[in-house]
């Protein structure tokens, strides 16, 4: 698991419209909803990208997990109220590899991650590993 400090976690509503088009959060008639339609998320990547150790689901892997890490450093920088080109200048890079990462375009190196995160952006960068 990699994160960021202090870093906020959204969770988005649920809603429901009501007669006459109005939206309503109506939680518990929106879950009975999706229990009727419930698919285990690794079965459907199982489906979609074969079991891991497959060349395609390995591939889902790494693009999933860079674009994770580009949208977690984009948060950051926008949270620290900073620009591509500062953040770049900040770690002696181009503004264009600043985007590419945030994009999942780039398969970024654990270090530049962490130089990004705490030189950059002063933050700390917590990786952990989990069973």
């Amino acid at each position: 698991m990699v994160s960021i400090k202090n870093r906020e976690k959204h969770q988005p509503n649920k809603l429901k419209l009501r007669k006459g088009g109005r939206l309503n959060t109506c939680k518990k008639n929106q879950e009975k909803i999706e229990m009727k339609n419930t698919t285990n998320f690794e079965d459907i990547l199982n489906e979609k990208y074969g079991i891991k150790g497959t060349p395609e689901r390995d591939k889902y892997e790494t693009d999933s997990l860079a674009f994770r890490l580009g949208v977690m450093l984009k948060e950051a920088r926008k949270e620290a109220q900073i620009t591509q080109k500062e953040l770049a200048e900040r770690i002696g890079t181009k503004k264009s590899y600043i985007s590419r990462i945030e994009r999942g375009k780039s398969d970024i190196q654990i270090s530049t991650y962490h130089k990004l995160i705490e030189l950059g952006l002063g933050r700390t960068l917590h990786i952990s590993i989990e069973p």
